[in-house]
C-alpha cells in the first residue's frame, strides 16, 4: 500500500499554506527520506523507532535516531500512525522540541483516525490550518511560548500491565498481556535451559516468564521496536541469574550471529492493517536457522496461520503442544 503521508505534508508546504524555514526540521515516523522542494536547504533530522524503517533511512544517509534528540526546530513533521496515544505523544514531543513560533505539521490517513486526532488537538489548542488531500488529512499549529500544559495534555507516559510490566503507547499488547503469549508461556516445558532467545520479544513478557528458570544460562531478546526493547530492559531488571542480551534488530533483514538451544516467539503477521503470513514464516525460518543441532523452537500463532509447512521443512520433528479457540502452540526440533 502506498504511503500517502509524505505527499499530504508536502502538498501543504508546496501550496504555501505554511512557511518553509530554510534551517532545521525534525520528522517523526517517516519511512523514507523526504523529497523537499528544491529551494529547501535546511537540515533534516528523523526520529524512527521501528528498526526496518530506521535502517531504510540510515541507508539513505539520513540523520536518524530511534528517539528524539535536539530542540529549537523551526518545523516538525509528525506522520501519524494507527495508535491514538502514540500519535498524541509524538505531537507532544514535537511541540516540546519546536522553537516558539515554529510549526508542527501532522499528516496521516483518514483510515488511521486523523479526523478524531485533529478534533482532540484542536480542543486543546487552536489550529493554524487544516487540509484534506490524497485520502488523508494534514493539520498544523504554531508552538506557543508556554507549552508545558499542552505537552502534558497530549503526553501518554508508560504505564504498568498487571502492576509489574512497563509498557508504552504504540507497543504491541500495551494494555494487557497478549492471550497468545500467555498460552505459550503456560505450555513451555519445565526443562527449558541453556542459551535461550525470544524473537520479537516486545516489552518482554515471555522473557520475564523464562528469566527465573534455573536452567536458563543466557537469555537474548530480539525486538524491532526500540521503545519496547527499552521497556523490556526495565521489566527484566534483576530477574533471575541468566545473562541477558538486548538486541534492537530486524529479524527479516539482519542476520542472527548466535546459535541457541531454545527459541520462543509470538511472531508478527501484519503489515499495517493487512494480514501477511509471510512475515511469520520468515520469523520461523530465521529461528530454525539460529538453533543449534537438536535445539528447540516454541511458538504461538493464530490457528489459521499455516506455519506447519515451514516447521516440517526446516526441522527434524515438529508438532502441536496446545490449542484453544484462537491460538495454537507449536514446537519443532532442529
Amino acid at each position: 500500500m502506498t504511503d500517502n503521508r509524505p505527499a499530504i505534508a508536502l502538498h501543504v508546504i508546496e501550496r504555501g499554506l505554511i512557511e518553509i524555514p530554510a534551517t532545521r526540521c525534525l520528522v517523526f515516523n517517516a519511512q523514507n527520506a523526504l523529497r523537499w522542494p528544491e529551494d529547501f536547504g535546511g537540515e533534516t533530522r528523523y526520529v524512527q523507532d521501528f528498526r526496518p524503517a530506521y535502517l531504510s533511512l540510515h541507508n539513505q544517509r539520513c540523520s536518524v535516531s530511534p528517539a528524539p534528540e535536539g530542540s529549537d526546530f523551526d518545523l516538525t513533521l509528525v506522520f501519524a500512525g494507527r495508535h491514538r496515544r502514540q500519535n498524541e505523544t509524538w505531537i507532544a514531543e514535537a511541540l516540546a522540541r519546536t522553537k516558539t513560533g515554529g510549526t508542527v505539521l501532522v499528516a496521516g490517513l483518514k483510515t488511521d483516525g486523523m479526523a478524531s486526532l485533529k478534533k482532540r488537538v484542536s480542543a486543546i489548542h487552536d489550529l493554524a490550518g487544516a487540509q484534506a488531500k490524497f485520502h488523508g488529512m494534514a493539520f498544523w499549529l504554531q508552538r506557543p511560548a508556554e507549552v508545558a500544559g499542552l505537552v502534558e495534555a497530549l503526553s501518554h507516559p508508560n504505564g504498568l500491565v498487571e502492576g509489574r510490566f512497563e509498557t508504552g503507547p504504540g507497543m504491541f499488547s500495551a494494555d494487557a498481556v497478549d492471550p497468545g503469549s500467555q498460552l505459550l508461556a503456560q505450555h513451555l516445558p519445565d526443562d527449558i535451559g541453556g542459551s535461550v532467545a525470544d524473537f520479537g520479544a516486545g516489552w518482554g513478557y515471555l522473557s520475564a516468564e523464562l528469566a527465573n528458570r534455573a536452567r536458563v544460562t543466557s537469555l537474548d531478546l530480539y525486538e524491532a521496536s526500540h521503545a519496547a526493547l527499552e521497556a523490556a530492559k526495565v521489566n527484566l531488571g534483576g530477574a533471575g541469574n541468566a545473562e541477558l542480551g538486548f538486541f534492537w534488530h530486524d529479524l527479516l533483514s539482519e542476520p542472527v550471529s548466535r546459535q541457541y538451544d531454545v527459541i520462543v516467539m509470538n511472531p508478527p503477521f501484519h503489515q499495517g492493517r493487512a494480514t501477511e503470513p509471510g512475515i511469520g514464516s520468515a520469523f520461523v525460518n530465521t529461528a530454525l536457522g539460529a538453533l543449534k543441532k537438536g535445539g528447540k523452537l516454541f511458538l504461538v500463532a493464530n490457528r489459521g496461520l499455516p506455519y506447519e509447512g515451514d516447521l516440517q521443512a526446516g526441522s527434524s520433528a515438529c508438532g502441536e503442544l496446545a490449542v484453544d479457540g484462537r491460538y495454537k502452540v507449536l514446537w519443532a526440533t532442529k
